[in-house]
Protein backbone atom coordinates (compact mmCIF):
# COMPACT_ATOMS: atom_id res chain seq x y z
CA UNK A 1 0.00 0.00 0.00
CA UNK A 2 2.84 2.14 0.83
CA UNK A 3 5.20 1.59 -1.78
CA UNK A 4 5.84 5.07 -2.80
CA UNK A 5 7.45 5.53 0.74
CA UNK A 6 9.93 2.63 0.27
CA UNK A 7 13.82 4.40 0.82
CA UNK A 8 17.06 3.35 0.77
CA UNK A 9 19.42 2.32 4.02
CA UNK A 10 20.91 4.61 5.57
CA UNK A 11 23.07 6.86 4.57
CA UNK A 12 23.55 9.37 7.97
CA UNK A 13 26.27 12.10 7.44
CA UNK A 14 26.40 12.89 11.11
CA UNK A 15 25.17 15.94 12.82
CA UNK A 16 27.60 18.05 11.60
CA UNK A 17 26.24 17.62 7.66
CA UNK A 18 24.57 21.13 7.16
CA UNK A 19 22.54 19.42 3.94
CA UNK A 20 19.88 17.12 3.52
CA UNK A 21 20.05 13.56 5.07
CA UNK A 22 20.09 10.60 2.03
CA UNK A 23 18.64 7.43 2.68
CA UNK A 24 16.73 6.23 4.70
CA UNK A 25 16.87 7.64 8.59
CA UNK A 26 14.66 6.85 11.82
CA UNK A 27 11.87 9.50 12.62
CA UNK A 28 13.90 10.44 15.72
CA UNK A 29 17.07 11.00 13.36
CA UNK A 30 14.84 12.84 11.02
CA UNK A 31 13.24 15.21 13.82
CA UNK A 32 16.13 15.97 14.71
CA UNK A 33 17.85 17.10 11.73
CA UNK A 34 14.90 19.08 11.11
CA UNK A 35 14.82 20.62 14.36
CA UNK A 36 18.33 21.70 13.70
CA UNK A 37 17.77 22.78 10.13
CA UNK A 38 15.08 24.74 10.21
CA UNK A 39 15.81 27.11 12.90
CA UNK A 40 19.25 27.92 10.79
CA UNK A 41 17.79 28.39 7.17
CA UNK A 42 14.77 31.03 8.84
CA UNK A 43 18.37 32.25 10.46
CA UNK A 44 20.08 32.40 7.29
CA UNK A 45 17.19 34.08 5.89
CA UNK A 46 17.20 36.71 8.50
CA UNK A 47 20.29 37.54 8.20
CA UNK A 48 19.87 38.62 4.42
CA UNK A 49 22.01 35.77 3.29
CA UNK A 50 19.17 33.78 1.35
CA UNK A 51 16.12 35.06 -0.71
CA UNK A 52 12.83 33.94 0.87
CA UNK A 53 10.68 32.28 -0.44
CA UNK A 54 13.03 29.97 -2.18
CA UNK A 55 10.97 29.43 -5.09
CA UNK A 56 11.93 33.38 -6.10
CA UNK A 57 15.75 32.56 -6.69
CA UNK A 58 17.38 32.91 -9.93
CA UNK A 59 20.57 30.08 -10.81
CA UNK A 60 22.78 32.85 -9.77
CA UNK A 61 21.25 33.75 -6.53
CA UNK A 62 23.12 32.06 -3.45
CA UNK A 63 21.46 28.57 -3.04
CA UNK A 64 20.01 29.15 -6.47
CA UNK A 65 20.92 25.52 -7.59
CA UNK A 66 17.90 23.51 -8.13
CA UNK A 67 18.47 21.45 -5.18
CA UNK A 68 18.75 24.14 -2.89
CA UNK A 69 15.37 25.84 -4.08
CA UNK A 70 14.02 21.98 -3.76
CA UNK A 71 15.30 21.36 -0.28
CA UNK A 72 14.50 25.26 1.29
CA UNK A 73 10.79 25.12 -0.09
CA UNK A 74 10.23 22.08 1.87
CA UNK A 75 11.94 23.25 4.78
CA UNK A 76 9.77 26.79 4.67
CA UNK A 77 6.65 24.30 4.75
CA UNK A 78 8.22 22.70 7.38
CA UNK A 79 8.83 25.66 9.98
CA UNK A 80 4.74 25.66 10.62
CA UNK A 81 5.39 21.59 12.16
CA UNK A 82 8.71 22.86 13.86
CA UNK A 83 7.44 25.60 15.84
CA UNK A 84 4.47 23.89 17.75
CA UNK A 85 4.27 24.59 20.90
CA UNK A 86 5.70 21.87 23.50
CA UNK A 87 8.52 20.53 20.20
CA UNK A 88 7.00 17.12 21.18
CA UNK A 89 7.48 15.08 17.89
CA UNK A 90 6.19 11.78 19.61
CA UNK A 91 2.25 12.12 17.94
CA UNK A 92 4.40 12.22 14.61
CA UNK A 93 6.57 9.53 14.80
CA UNK A 94 5.70 7.07 18.08
CA UNK A 95 3.46 3.94 16.25
CA UNK A 96 1.21 3.65 19.53
CA UNK A 97 -0.01 7.22 18.91
CA UNK A 98 -0.45 7.66 14.84
CA UNK A 99 -4.26 6.69 15.42
CA UNK A 100 -4.56 9.20 17.80
CA UNK A 101 -2.90 11.55 14.92
CA UNK A 102 -4.68 10.87 12.32
CA UNK A 103 -8.22 11.46 14.06
CA UNK A 104 -6.89 14.46 14.99
CA UNK A 105 -5.51 15.26 11.45
CA UNK A 106 -9.30 14.02 10.02
CA UNK A 107 -11.37 16.04 12.13
CA UNK A 108 -9.29 19.12 11.47
CA UNK A 109 -11.04 21.43 9.40
CA UNK A 110 -9.03 22.56 6.30
CA UNK A 111 -7.96 26.08 6.50
CA UNK A 112 -6.47 28.57 3.99
CA UNK A 113 -3.81 29.98 6.36
CA UNK A 114 -0.37 30.77 6.52
CA UNK A 115 0.03 32.41 9.53
CA UNK A 116 -1.56 30.63 12.33
CA UNK A 117 -2.45 30.70 16.05
CA UNK A 118 -2.15 27.58 18.02
CA UNK A 119 -4.65 26.06 20.29
CA UNK A 120 -2.37 24.60 23.38
CA UNK A 121 -3.64 20.97 21.96
CA UNK A 122 -0.75 19.45 20.76
CA UNK A 123 -2.61 17.15 17.85
CA UNK A 124 -4.68 19.92 16.71
CA UNK A 125 -1.43 22.26 16.65
CA UNK A 126 0.35 19.70 14.65
CA UNK A 127 -2.75 19.40 12.19
CA UNK A 128 -3.05 22.87 11.56
CA UNK A 129 0.24 23.01 11.03
CA UNK A 130 0.22 20.74 8.40
CA UNK A 131 -1.76 22.15 6.83
CA UNK A 132 -0.24 25.48 6.95
CA UNK A 133 2.21 23.76 5.33
CA UNK A 134 0.59 22.71 2.10
CA UNK A 135 -0.92 25.95 2.11
CA UNK A 136 2.74 27.01 1.90
CA UNK A 137 3.64 25.09 -0.72
CA UNK A 138 0.22 25.99 -2.88
CA UNK A 139 1.12 29.78 -2.22
CA UNK A 140 4.66 29.14 -3.86
CA UNK A 141 3.40 27.13 -6.48
CA UNK A 142 1.42 29.76 -7.45
CA UNK A 143 4.68 32.46 -7.31
CA UNK A 144 6.68 29.41 -9.16
CA UNK A 145 4.12 29.52 -11.89
CA UNK A 146 3.86 25.48 -12.02
CA UNK A 147 1.52 24.21 -14.08
CA UNK A 148 -2.06 24.51 -12.45
CA UNK A 149 -3.00 20.65 -12.62
CA UNK A 150 -0.26 19.77 -10.88
CA UNK A 151 -1.50 22.27 -8.34
CA UNK A 152 -4.54 21.19 -7.85
CA UNK A 153 -6.01 18.98 -4.59
CA UNK A 154 -3.07 19.33 -2.46
CA UNK A 155 -5.18 19.16 0.59
CA UNK A 156 -7.58 16.48 -0.91
CA UNK A 157 -4.52 14.41 -1.92
CA UNK A 158 -2.64 14.49 1.39
CA UNK A 159 -5.64 13.58 3.24
CA UNK A 160 -5.78 10.58 1.04
CA UNK A 161 -3.05 9.48 2.11
CA UNK A 162 -3.75 9.84 5.57
CA UNK A 163 -6.96 8.05 5.51
CA UNK A 164 -5.21 5.26 3.14
CA UNK A 165 -2.71 5.27 6.48
CA UNK A 166 -5.20 5.20 9.02
CA UNK A 167 -6.75 1.38 7.41
CA UNK A 168 -2.73 0.55 7.66
CA UNK A 169 -2.46 1.29 11.05
CA UNK A 170 -5.72 -0.76 12.26
CA UNK A 171 -4.83 -3.90 10.96
CA UNK A 172 -3.62 -6.28 13.63
CA UNK A 173 -0.18 -6.22 14.30
CA UNK A 174 0.80 -2.72 12.89
CA UNK A 175 2.88 -1.63 15.80
CA UNK A 176 4.80 -5.06 15.24
CA UNK A 177 4.87 -4.52 11.64
CA UNK A 178 6.06 -0.84 11.94
CA UNK A 179 8.87 -1.99 14.27
CA UNK A 180 9.85 -4.72 11.88
CA UNK A 181 10.15 -1.72 8.75
CA UNK A 182 12.21 0.58 10.57
CA UNK A 183 14.61 -1.75 11.27
CA UNK A 184 15.16 -3.07 7.90
CA UNK A 185 15.35 0.27 6.70
CA UNK A 186 12.05 1.28 5.38
CA UNK A 187 9.73 3.65 5.84
CA UNK A 188 6.05 3.29 7.59
CA UNK A 189 2.99 5.40 6.88
CA UNK A 190 3.93 7.42 10.55
CA UNK A 191 2.69 10.86 9.85
CA UNK A 192 6.10 12.33 10.30
CA UNK A 193 7.09 10.28 7.14
CA UNK A 194 4.08 11.15 5.41
CA UNK A 195 4.00 15.11 5.79
CA UNK A 196 7.91 14.83 4.77
CA UNK A 197 7.37 12.74 1.99
CA UNK A 198 4.84 15.22 0.40
CA UNK A 199 6.28 18.10 1.23
CA UNK A 200 9.35 16.75 -0.72
CA UNK A 201 7.34 15.87 -3.49
CA UNK A 202 5.30 19.34 -3.85
CA UNK A 203 8.36 21.19 -2.98
CA UNK A 204 10.25 19.10 -6.53
CA UNK A 205 7.40 20.35 -8.25
CA UNK A 206 8.06 24.20 -7.33
CA UNK A 207 12.27 24.18 -7.59
CA UNK A 208 11.63 22.12 -11.17
CA UNK A 209 9.33 25.52 -12.03
CA UNK A 210 11.19 28.47 -10.70
CA UNK A 211 14.56 26.67 -11.80
CA UNK A 212 13.95 25.25 -15.07
CA UNK A 213 11.00 27.40 -15.79
CA UNK A 214 7.14 25.85 -17.92
CA UNK A 215 9.08 23.50 -19.63
CA UNK A 216 12.47 21.44 -18.39
CA UNK A 217 13.18 20.62 -21.70
CA UNK A 218 13.16 23.58 -23.35
CA UNK A 219 14.87 25.49 -20.65
CA UNK A 220 17.43 23.22 -20.62
CA UNK A 221 18.69 24.21 -23.48
CA UNK A 222 18.52 27.64 -23.20
CA UNK A 223 20.53 27.59 -19.45
CA UNK A 224 24.06 26.55 -19.19
CA UNK A 225 23.90 24.02 -16.91
CA UNK A 226 25.76 20.47 -15.70
CA UNK A 227 24.93 18.20 -18.93
CA UNK A 228 23.14 15.51 -16.52
CA UNK A 229 21.73 17.66 -14.20
CA UNK A 230 17.79 18.05 -15.53
CA UNK A 231 17.78 14.10 -15.86
CA UNK A 232 19.22 13.37 -12.52
CA UNK A 233 16.77 16.00 -11.23
CA UNK A 234 13.84 14.00 -12.87
CA UNK A 235 14.61 10.59 -11.51
CA UNK A 236 15.91 12.49 -7.86
CA UNK A 237 13.74 11.35 -5.29
CA UNK A 238 15.06 13.73 -2.67
CA UNK A 239 17.63 16.63 -3.12
CA UNK A 240 20.27 14.91 -1.36
CA UNK A 241 20.43 12.71 -4.81
CA UNK A 242 21.89 15.86 -6.53
CA UNK A 243 24.46 16.71 -4.19
CA UNK A 244 27.32 15.31 -5.19
CA UNK A 245 26.55 17.36 -9.09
Amino acid sequence: MFDWLHSRKQLYRGPEARGPLRGFVTPAVLWQDLSRRVPQYLADVDQGKLIHPACKRALSDAGGDVGSVWDHTRLEAMQYIIAVPGHNSGLLGEAGRQIEMIDAYLFQRPHADTVIDFTGNTAADFSIAVVAGLNWLTHCAQLAAVDRAQQSGTLRHFRKLVTLARLWWLNEGAVERCAQMLSSGEQPPLMLYLIWSDYTRLAKQIAAAAIFGASVDRSAKLVTLPADLVSRFETAKDPGDLSDI
